[in-house]
């Protein structure tokens, strides 16, 4: 048995072999016979002085010594690729992939990209419009951004304008309900993807705000905010609306804002790239467009009163 690392690529075939727990499987990712990454995993085998496999009628198992190698296997495939990938980008100056939420790209983000990809004509744009947060090594992502209480411990992070949510309505709704009162017979619209928000900051909390001692039983409920917000177009109700999910409605006329009172979370929105990357060509201009959109529209804000969700929470 020798001490030194065998051949990378009789480790590969090992990795693919263990991950599929099939040979020929293996062999079809690495687009080679199942021949020859036989061969590979024997040559291993021999390499170490024991096997990693057991081989059975139609399958194969992994060995204790297979069992400890397949780990370490991964994590140092999964490096391996992802410094590769990390020294591939300090080439690229042209091309930008950002992830975001679906809501917040419909509602914010992509009605305005197209000032962004005319103003870089030379960035090539690739978005990504998903709840689940993306590994910036694993799915190969620039930009993030996200929506929390801001838990990105090694990541380049800028957080933008409080988000604050209030009751959006069509004019002709506005009409019918006039006062904070008048909504507890409103019919009412719940975003439940703010559900985590710790105080939350849901209907119950706006009632609080403005002294009104009402807690909703019913009313149709969304899993994203971008739904409830267009079901707000629709008149189909009164929903509660984030700052940036509700301000092309808001200034274009679909929607109004008559009561001047805001409840405040201390979740924000994020820009997030890895740390280190903030100063590449198109993620600094991507940041700097992305923070002076914001400004433009902050606006919005005047006049409310927004109240810290945290001062009308119940004991």
């Amino acid at each position: 048995m020798s001490d030194r690392l065998p051949p990378l690529t009789a480790l590969r075939a090992f990795d693919a072999a263990a991950r599929n727990m099939s040979f020929a499987k293996a062999a079809d990712e690495l687009n080679v016979t199942p021949a020859a990454l036989s061969f590979q995993i024997k040559s291993l085998e021999e390499h170490l002085g024991q096997p990693l496999f057991r081989r059975l009628n139609r399958a194969v198992e992994l060995t204790e010594a297979g069992r400890i190698l397949a780990p370490g296997a991964a994590e140092g495939f999964a490096r391996l690729q992802a410094a590769w990938a990390a020294t591939r980008r300090l080439q690229d100056n042209t091309s930008l992939t950002i992830t975001a939420g679906p809501a917040l790209t419909a509602k914010w983000l992509a009605p305005r990209l197209y000032e962004f990809a005319r103003a870089h004509p030379e960035i090539d744009l690739r978005f990504s419009a998903t709840l689940r947060n993306l590994d910036f090594d694993r799915d190969d992502v620039d930009v993030a951004i996200r929506f929390g209480y801001g838990q990105d411990d090694g990541l380049y992070s800028v957080p933008v304008r409080p988000e604050w949510l209030t009751p959006v309505m069509t004019p002709e709704l506005a009409e019918r309900f006039p006062t904070p009162q008048s909504l507890t017979e409103a019919p009412l619209i719940h975003d439940d993807s703010i559900g985590f928000l710790n105080p939350r900051c849901d209907w119950p909390a706006w009632f609080r705000a403005v002294g009104v001692d009402f807690t909703p039983t019913h009313g149709t409920h969304f899993s994203n905010a971008d739904h409830a917000i267009d079901a707000a177009v629709a008149g189909m109700g009164v929903a509660l609306g984030r700052r940036p999910m509700i301000i092309k409605d808001v200034i274009e006329g679909r929607l109004v804002t008559p009561f001047k009172i805001a409840i405040e979370t201390k979740a924000r929105f994020r820009f997030l790239c890895r740390k280190g990357e903030e100063t590449r060509p198109q993620i600094a201009a991507f940041r700097d467009w992305f923070l002076a959109e914001i400004e433009k529209t902050a606006h919005i804000s005047d006049g409310f009163k927004i109240i810290p969700v945290e001062e009308i929470s119940p004991a």
